[in-house]
């Protein structure tokens, strides 16, 4: 079916829908990369009830994707079938509910959440303050920095299932583990609280600074790149991995390994989707040619590409 034609099919199934939809939406200007093909369909819901709506009343089964802010995603070159959602401002919302907690909505960046800690004097959540994602993505991977990591601080978190229901998940219940959830990706997270410790804001500021500007001396934050490549390996670093499989400053096509930080991957103006996942592919064949450790992907990597040749998927 035509992108059109799917669009038309929502529209009409969907009158009360309050949210955006658009067909054929390029994914390459929603992503830090800035690669990527088109998405068939692009749902922006207003809200979490909207979202709901939109999965109580879907007129066809197409596959559903959910992305963030769209920096820790490699999207390939042959787009993405089905609807994709991006959550906006309708889940932007952060508020402190007292007993050092705060509740935010799941389109929040992680640093903003890290600000919003040190304004109501909620220490232990500095480490947000390096990662560039959405709280929806911490969720969803258990993403951590400095020592910090999201299931340290969790305390529930709110989501909606493909048929429209709403849940409510206690930390316990997220199955998380080193950059990963348990949790099937049929749920659509919206909301979160965190609780942290009691603190001093000019001490949590400081700390946050002391974040930002180790991740600016350590890392190619100018550059447009999708974050930490892989996963760190039991006992391992990927970055230290990479470098001595010789893959500092590799390049293919339009696609780098950072010099600054080998774990990082860099579109250098004209990369491809596919140079990039295939730079990556090469640094994992190296490395494990060099040191016999696999590396796993972190980033998540998303729709029709390219044959790749030699597969190492995970």
């Amino acid at each position: 079916m035509a992108f059109e034609d799917v669009l038309s099919a929502y529209q009409a199934a969907l009158p009360e829908l309050r949210g955006r939809l658009k067909a054929n939406a390029l994914m390459s200007e929603i992503t830090w990369f800035r690669v990527g093909g088109p998405a068939q369909l692009l749902y922006t819901p207003a809200d979490e009830a909207d979202l709901a709506y939109f999965f109580a009343n879907k007129p066809m089964e197409l596959p559903v994707t959910v992305v963030g802010l769209g920096s820790n995603l490699l999207v390939r070159d042959g787009g993405i079938p089905g609807v994709v959602i991006r959550l906006g401002r309708g889940f932007n919302k952060i508020e402190a509910i007292g007993d050092h907690r705060i509740r935010v909505g799941t389109a929040v960046p992680d640093m903003k959440l890290a600000r919003a800690a040190a304004e109501h004097g909620v220490a232990g959540l500095s480490f947000y303050r390096g990662i560039p994602g959405s709280i929806g993505g911490a969720l969803r991977m258990n993403a951590g920095a400095h020592g910090g990591e999201t299931r340290d601080y969790l305390i529930e978190a709110r989501a909606v299932d493909f048929d429209g229901k709403i849940h409510v998940f206690k930390a316990d219940e997220m199955g998380h583990s080193y950059r990963h959830c348990e949790l099937p990706y049929s749920y659509v997270f919206t909301e979160a609280v965190f609780e942290g410790k009691p603190g001093l804001r000019e001490e949590i500021e400081a700390m946050n600074k002391e974040v930002v500007e180790y991740r600016e001396e350590k890392q190619p934050v100018k550059d447009r790149t999708g974050g930490s490549t892989f996963k760190n390996p039991p006992g391992h670093s990927s970055w230290k991995l990479i470098d001595e499989a010789g893959c500092r400053g590799l390049k293919i096509g339009g696609a780098k390994v950072s010099e600054k930080h080998c774990n990082f991957l860099i579109n250098e103006g004209d990369a491809t989707g596919t140079d990039i996942e295939k730079l990556g592919e090469t640094v994992r064949k190296r490395v494990l040619e060099h040191s016999g450790i696999k590396l796993n992907w972190e980033i998540k990597r998303l729709g029709i590409a390219d044959v790749m040749g030699e597969d190492l998927a995970e």
